[in-house]
């Protein structure tokens, strides 16, 4: 039993490594979101709607048109990969759905790595509307599939980091708070490497942001296989 206890927690551990890793996808996309698409996000929704408020006060419809394609995009992805009502429950840890949904996420991302090389990095304003409802149908997905294993997330981390914040003052740590640091410095670093990519080499961006996340989803059959 010790044995099967010791092998469930290592690969429990492998697990989280691959979320934290994915959030190095959610940084990188995010960034790109805001440097080259706009100023508005792929995944950060309170933002969103903030811009979304901003842009109808000001009558800037600009603001307006590019948070409302985000949510609107965030929104189907969550609905296409969400779980369907009728279908039997998946209660392991890597859910099959999970690498369906994220297969669905690294899909999106490829073809908005095309356009992001056609336009050598520099989308007009046609594109952008359509490169950022790309993204964030993208982070729609990953949300949904990441959640399809628990009430965790590495696209919105409010949540993470007031949990992390509690932890600290109660002094109640546990494994999860060392998964929650780091998908919090993966999104971190994501996003600084994608903005030192758009000003030093703006056409590596999509490796940034395929390379994590074609990892998990490879890795994550591998481990729902184990």
């Amino acid at each position: 039993m010790r044995v099967a206890a010791g092998s469930h927690h290592a690969w429990l551990r492998s697990r989280d490594a691959l979320l934290v890793l994915l959030a190095v996808t959610t940084g990188a996309t995010d960034a790109t979101a805001f440097e080259r698409l706009g100023h508005t996000f792929a995944s950060v929704i309170t933002g969103n709607l903030v811009l979304l408020g901003v842009g109808g006060a000001a009558r800037d419809g600009r603001v307006a048109l590019l948070s409302g394609v985000a949510l609107a995009g965030y929104a189907v992805g969550v609905m296409i990969a969400a779980p369907r009502r009728g279908t039997p429950d998946d209660d392991s840890d890597w859910p099959h759905g999970t690498t369906i949904a994220l297969t669905g996420d690294l899909a999106c991302l490829v073809v908005f790595a095309v356009g992001w090389e056609v336009t050598n990095g520099r989308p007009g304003q046609t594109t952008q509307t359509l490169l950022l409802a790309l993204a964030a149908l993208a982070m729609g997905m990953q949300s949904t599939a990441v959640r399809r294993i628990g009430q965790l997330s590495t696209t919105y981390l409010t949540s993470t980091y007031t949990g992390l914040l509690e932890a600290l003052v109660s002094r109640r740590w546990a494994d999860e708070h060392a998964r929650s640091i780091g998908i919090l410095v993966m999104a971190f670093l994501g996003a600084a490497a994608a903005t030192g990519l758009i000003l030093e080499a703006r056409v590596l961006v999509p490796v940034l942001q395929l390379v994590p996340l074609a990892t998990v989803v490879v890795l994550g059959r591998r481990l729902a296989r184990t």
